[in-house]
């Protein structure tokens, strides 16, 4: 399970079977970012694939079906696109009940159309009972890069500023307070959400973003070591900056769990040179789904691919890439 958690055995996974068999040190695959841009017949193409398989089908602030729209849709924000189509894989178990099956697809042709993208293909399989776990769903999307825009984890150097969309770490919490019957003295929602447009935002300042990520399986911690391997950067992260809701800090209290390695779903981290910093994080508060956005540190040169956080208290720690996941299954 901790292979599928987005932490340093996926990174292994990744590293010695499928960028292997699949990919050349050359290739689109070698960019490893959220999504692939490719060209074809001319136009710059944005396109990610990923799979969902979450428990339970429908939590708190959304479901299974507008998660399986929002993750592909972030995904290809984070190059820059807006999702134009998507495809749509069911796997259903025997057993499950049709209108649990229609309450899903409804909620994703809802996501889609919030969105602004059309489901435009499919595929559906059924798998006996005991082999599989209700609905699982795979989405595949695309969209257009616009020109001038080349956003990717290599293009982060030191200088740049590290800004953080809004608090982290609902969406795991949430599963698992209905996973498990938790309850934490106030409801957690997930914060899925479809965050095109507030790319779009960002970029109607400057074209030059030079990294977006959306930090889901492994949390923000996950993904800022990820940026500061690509690029061969560090990361200077202000402890006391990164936004974490009460409610979701008390039940990770409770849980022995650290919010920053906790899978978000409607949040993103961006890296934007100083200079356009200002007008970015003033775009980005604007918009509904940035309106928390906060700088939470910046890129240095020094300890070149580590992330450290500076404590209110003036020291300095190591903020390391997770094994594998604190919470099995939230995505």
């Amino acid at each position: 399970m901790g292979h599928g958690g987005g932490g340093a055995l996926s990174a292994e996974l990744v590293e010695h079977i499928f960028a292997p068999a699949f990919g050349s040190p050359s290739g689109v695959l070698a960019e490893l970012g959220d999504s692939a841009v490719v060209t074809l017949g001319g136009a710059r193409l944005a396109f990610s694939t990923d799979s969902y398989v979450v428990r339970p089908l429908f939590f708190p602030g959304g479901s299974i079906g507008d998660l399986a729209v929002n993750g592909t849709v972030n995904d290809l924000a984070m190059s820059g696109a807006r999702a134009a189509y998507l495809s749509c894989g069911f796997i259903l178990e025997e057993g499950v009940a049709t209108d649990g099956v229609a309450r899903v697809a409804q909620a994703m042709g809802d996501a889609a159309r919030r969105a602004g993208v059309e489901v435009a293909t499919g595929d559906t399989k059924v798998v006996e009972s005991g082999h599989g776990d209700g609905v699982y769903i795979n989405t595949a999307g695309i969209g257009l890069v616009p020109a001038g825009v080349d956003i990717r984890p290599q293009r982060a150097v030191p200088g740049d500023v590290v800004i953080v969309s809004g608090p982290v770490g609902a969406h795991g919490v949430a599963i698992m307070s209905v996973r498990e019957g938790l309850e934490f003295g106030s409801a957690v929602e997930s914060d899925s959400a479809p965050l095109g447009g507030l790319v779009e935002a960002m970029l109607a300042q400057t074209r030059d973003v030079h990294v977006l990520r959306d930090p889901t399986r492994g949390g923000l911690a996950a993904s800022l070591n990820e940026i500061a391997a690509a690029a061969g950067v560090g990361v200077v992260v202000q402890e006391r900056s990164v936004p974490v809701l009460p409610e979701v800090a008390n039940a990770c209290a409770i849980l022995g769990l650290d919010p920053w390695y906790v899978a978000n779903e409607g949040k993103l981290v961006a890296f934007v040179p100083r200079e356009h910093a200002d007008a970015v994080l003033a775009a980005m508060r604007a918009h509904p789904y940035g309106a928390e956005a906060v700088v939470i540190g910046e890129c240095v040169a020094d300890h070149p691919g580590m992330v450290v956080a500076r404590t209110g208290l003036g020291g300095t720690r190591v903020v390391d890439l997770p094994m594998g996941e604190q919470l099995p299954r939230i995505c």
